[in-house]
């Protein structure tokens, strides 16, 4: 089983910055791709910004400019840094994994995990 918990969220006004962070812990043999993605009420769940293992990151059109992701892999911990932030950007946002388990019986398999989100809200 792996884990992933966020942190960092909360409550800033338009204009200012929040840095979002994401733990991962567990039976991980290896990362494939650590991604964050935000659902605000009444919309559909979307990407924002994603960076694999060996460091590729894209962004989703919205926070082009604005956000920045890291990550470190020794570490397993991936963060979001959102500067310019907006009311728009008000949503819950969750970290996601994409990783190669170690199972129980020992075997390498993909998997993908979710964290349990974590609240940005924007006031203009």
């Amino acid at each position: 089983q792996v884990q992933l918990v966020e942190s960092g969220g909360g409550l800033v006004q338009a204009g200012g910055s929040l840095r979002l962070s994401c733990a991962a812990s567990g039976s991980i043999f290896s990362i494939n791709r650590m991604n964050w993605y935000r659902q605000a009420p009444g919309k559909q769940r979307e990407m924002v910004a994603g960076i694999t293992g060996g460091g590729r990151i894209n962004y989703g059109d919205s926070v082009k400019g604005r956000f920045t992701i890291s990550g470190d892999n020794a570490k397993k911990m991936v963060w979001l840094q959102m500067n310019f932030l907006k009311p728009e950007d008000t949503a819950v946002y969750y970290c996601n994994a994409d990783v190669m388990e170690i199972g129980p019986d020992a075997r390498i398999n993909e998997a993908d995990y979710w964290g349990q989100g974590t609240q940005v809200t924007v006031s203009s």
